[in-house]
């Protein structure tokens, strides 16, 4: 079963950011654009299960991908499913179609530009990605995969990552909530 582990964190100066990541030896692809649809499920509510459906268009690439109710309260440990589908914006229409013929109703859309690296980190691979995101601003994510130790080696290997990065208060808030949080008012 794949695990993600995954913290994420707002970023209040990117330019001193990318600064340490720089001086850590840390590069990033260019940056590209992500357009995630989520999906609401037509017999139980994913914001109480707290699982996703999304629907992910990169380019002409486009990915399905469930995520699983968090194991862990205070970051995003969850099991992830995701597969790849048919190329070009038709097949992600089609996927759309397919899934609201379902019942499956689109909730909402978040677009980001996000640029990933790659690093190890004593006995880790580290993935980071530094996301733009449309209406919310700038965030990084840093995230390991269950396969490179236990889930507390895990959780200790990206605190001291993000201590290390000079990253502070994570927050376990999806993109998603806080765009829903930001169009009711809260």
């Amino acid at each position: 079963m794949p695990i993600e582990i995954e913290q994420k964190y707002r970023l209040t100066n990117p330019d001193a950011f990318m600064h340490r990541l720089t001086a850590q030896g840390v590069k990033l692809a260019a940056g590209i654009e992500q357009v995630d649809t989520y999906y609401a499920h037509p017999a139980r509510d994913f914001a109480n299960t707290d699982e996703a459906l999304r629907l992910r268009r990169v380019d002409q690439q486009n990915h399905l991908t469930y995520k699983g109710p968090k194991l862990h309260s205070g970051r995003k440990t969850r099991r992830e499913i995701e597969f790849p589908l048919g190329i070009g914006p038709e097949t992600a229409e089609l996927a759309s179609e397919l899934l609201e013929a379902l019942g499956f109703q689109s909730v909402l859309e978040v677009r980001k530009i996000r640029r990933i690296g790659h690093f190890a980190w004593r006995d880790f691979q580290v993935e980071i990605a530094l996301d733009q995101v449309d209406r919310l601003g700038d965030f990084v994510e840093l995230e390991l995969k269950k396969g490179d130790g236990t889930l507390d080696e895990c959780h200790a290997a990206l605190d001291a990552v993000a201590d290390e990065l000079g990253l502070a208060d994570p927050t376990s808030t999806s993109y998603l909530e806080m765009l829903l949080e930001n169009r009711s008012g809260s």
